[in-house]
């Protein structure tokens, strides 16, 4: 009966850590971006944006960027899954994109490190009741570069020149593929469209690692 009680209890930390592993290999696969949106918008009586058709504009300093294309592009891909439809010829809307991106020295709770910070730290060495050497805690070690980017989409009715739509979503972080972040945040940037909440808010999106 004891080796039955043993071998179950075997079987039973055995399938435990199996389920752990399984759930943190799920958990790693995944990551989670955590965008902060603004969006306004200001669509005048008789007007609807769902469905609406639209064209890209530039401002000058966008039309020599290769960059740009490809923000135009992720921010399309975002637009069309929202309903949105792109036609040059027969706009009612322009579109203007915007992106930026930023990286710096980030704190173990991901916040930048001010110009003091230094890459060394102290060694205490003491005596009593007993020799020991430690580490003290001001040691520090070169600290993660963390990414801090930004992404905007303002819509213009084409006919009065008005804004109808603005909206901006950024996100922090330690992922350096800029790509596939700037593509979710065009996603977070255009949640909740036509009719976003009011105020700042939070847009969690799960992106492959």
């Amino acid at each position: 009966m004891r080796t039955t009680n043993r071998q179950l209890k075997r079987w039973f930390s055995m399938a435990l850590a199996a389920l752990a592993l399984s759930f943190l290999t799920g958990c790693a696969s995944m990551r989670l971006i955590d965008s902060d949106v603004v969006s306004v918008a200001a669509v005048p009586p008789g007007m609807s944006l769902q469905g609406a058709k639209y064209r890209f504009e530039r401002l000058p300093s966008q039309v020599n960027n290769p960059e740009a294309g490809l923000a135009e592009q992720q921010a399309q891909a975002a637009m069309t899954a929202v309903g949105l439809v792109r036609d040059d010829a027969g706009a009612r809307l322009s579109v203007m994109v915007g992106f930026s991106g930023t990286q710096y020295l980030a704190d173990p709770w991901g916040r930048p490190i001010g110009p003091g910070w230094t890459p060394y730290g102290s060694v205490a060495i003491g005596s009593g009741f007993g020799s020991h050497i430690g580490l003290g805690m001001g040691m520090r070690f070169p600290p993660p570069t963390h990414y801090r980017r930004e992404v905007s989409v303002v819509m213009r009715d084409l006919r009065s020149g008005q804004v109808v739509y603005e909206t901006r979503a950024s996100h922090a972080g330690p992922w350096g593929d800029s790509v596939p972040i700037f593509a979710t945040l065009f996603q977070a940037a255009l949640a909740n469209f036509p009719n976003p909440p009011a105020g700042l808010r939070r847009v969690n999106i799960e992106l492959p690692r």
